[in-house]
């Protein structure tokens, strides 16, 4: 059996709907909602603010430290609370990302953190949150440099395929699915963030990368609606 048809009825290339919000946590300096479908991700931005204590400064920049989060139920068996392997992996790769783009300088012996709880999950969750911290950051009003955008790009059997969900994730036939999250700067086009789950050929892969920068000037442009006022809800 090939894969022909994605089971949602989405196109190759196609986006899940889209929920972009800014402005959700009231207490937080910045925050936003990302939402690819069923995965849903909220960010708040705490800072800059001194860092404590005092001997974790740095002198000549901010640091920009992340919590990364899924509530207990935000998946089909009640996920466990609390951090884990996972959850730090996630939260180091998120400030790694977001790093390349803040303007750091300017927050010498600061610290901003950026809080993403991930309210329910169907795949792509770490690039929700990424898409939703990049978002409050610049509704905190950070200095940045540029925006980042994240996108989860499948292969399955020969097919490349854009948001990848979690059926499509499991997918087991022809060899198995092939899970590659991207993360891309708004203007430059850098990836800063770049995972691989699965095998995929070098030409393949020059595919996926071409498909990542489509679908991020895509998610960019729901971001950037958003920070201006817009409350973006494709599934209505």
């Amino acid at each position: 059996m090939v894969y022909t048809k994605r089971t949602d009825g989405r196109k190759m290339d196609q986006l899940r709907p889209i929920k972009a919000e800014v402005g959700i946590i009231p207490n937080a300096d910045g925050s936003a909602l990302f939402a690819y479908g069923d995965t849903v991700a909220i960010a708040g931005v705490y800072g800059p603010k001194h860092l404590h204590p005092q001997h974790l400064q740095n002198p000549e920049k901010c640091t920009i430290r992340c919590n990364y989060n899924m509530l207990p139920f935000s998946v089909t068996e009640r996920a466990r609370p609390g951090p884990n392997r996972r959850s730090k992996e996630i939260a180091l790769i998120t400030e790694n990302a977001l790093s390349t783009v803040v303007d750091l300088d300017r927050f010498p012996g600061t610290v901003i953190d950026v809080e993403i709880v991930i309210l329910q999950a169907n795949a792509s969750t770490r690039c929700a949150g990424i898409n939703a911290a990049a978002m409050a950051l610049a509704h905190a009003g950070i200095v940045m440099k540029e925006l980042v955008s994240s996108v989860s790009i499948g292969k399955i059997d020969d097919k490349i395929v854009t948001d990848i969900t979690k059926e499509e994730e499991d997918h087991d036939l022809g060899g198995g699915a092939t899970d590659i999250p991207f993360t891309i700067c708004s203007n430059s086009k850098k990836i800063v963030h770049l995972q691989l789950d699965g095998k995929i050929p070098t030409k393949r892969f020059n595919e996926a990368i071409d498909a990542a920068i489509s679908a991020c000037e895509k998610i960019n442009q729901y971001q950037i609606r958003a920070l201006k006022g817009e409350k973006i809800d494709e599934n209505k």
